[in-house]
């Protein structure tokens, strides 16, 4: 069993776990994710790692309350167990340095960019961070990154708090003022992704993005985080989750990843529809 150390929530709908997890912590790395399972009903979950700390034995765990799984997850409290907890698992990310690195993190992304970030930044990189969410109530970790980041910019769709627009909009400025850079990171919404993949694109930016919000049963088996990359089929969860942003064919992606939202949106129902307001019986 696998304690809950602390539980915040850093924005509607949105929980931080820290978790009891010393064998998991003593070997993670940015980049990396665990699978867990809530109780012996429960589906299997994979979340990037936000943040380890190896003296404490901790791991920290961010999500978002989407669906059946998640909404259930976030009514545990300090002191609770999850019946499984497994990693690190996925391949690393590559941290050298580069020289400027430019870090994106859209959404419940920035969560699992801010290791990648710190992990640059110690290793000698100017790191520049973008930052972005839909409005200022749901932005997360602004603190976190500022601390890990030479400069940050935040965008926000409202332009409730930083410039109003999309992350892509100072990426496209740095480049059209002529700044170098040598790596870009993105992580978030597969379309955010995909998008700031088009801008780096003609420039030939070597981008990197990590595909963990398409992950399922993280194993490789169930073949839902099937993606094409340079024309060949990798997993995201065996393979990655991180490939060449300019290799991933986005459009099959999004096209898949639109098949299961009807399922979805069923499920979500059912489980609503119960008595107990969290349906335990398997989404698959």
């Amino acid at each position: 069993m696998y304690k809950i150390l602390l539980k915040q929530e850093l924005a509607p709908n949105v929980k931080l776990f820290k978790m009891q997890a010393p064998l998991i912590a003593k070997k993670a790395q940015p980049g990396q994710f665990v699978i867990l399972r809530i109780d012996e009903d429960g589906e299997r979950v994979p979340l990037t790692i936000a943040d380890f700390d190896r003296e404490e034995g901790s791991i920290t765990l961010i999500f978002q309350e989407v669906g059946a799984s998640t909404k259930l997850l976030g009514t545990l409290n300090e002191g609770d167990s999850l019946l499984d907890l497994v990693g690190p698992l996925g391949k690393p990310t590559h941290i050298e340095n580069f020289g400027t690195v430019v870090c994106v993190g859209g959404g419940i992304g920035i969560a699992p960019v801010y290791p990648i970030a710190r992990g640059m930044k110690a290793a000698g990189n100017e790191v520049i961070s973008i930052i972005g969410a839909r409005n200022k109530d749901i932005l997360i970790y602004e603190e976190e990154m500022t601390a890990v980041s030479d400069t940050l910019h935040i965008a926000t769709d409202d332009g409730s708090k930083g410039i109003k627009g999309f992350v892509t909009d100072p990426l496209k400025q740095m480049i059209a003022e002529g700044k170098k850079i040598d790596l870009v990171v993105a992580i978030g919404p597969v379309i955010m992704m995909r998008n700031v993949a088009e801008v780096t694109r003609p420039y030939q930016i070597p981008t990197v993005v990590s595909l963990n919000p398409i992950m399922v049963d993280g194993t490789g088996m169930c073949g839902g985080c099937r993606v094409s990359v340079g024309e060949e089929n990798k997993f995201a969860c065996v393979d990655g989750p991180e490939f060449d942003a300019h290799k991933v064919d986005f459009a099959g992606l999004v096209a898949r990843q639109r098949m299961y939202i009807p399922k979805e949106k069923q499920y979500a129902e059912h489980c609503a529809s119960t008595k107990e307001g969290g349906c335990k019986c398997h989404s698959h």
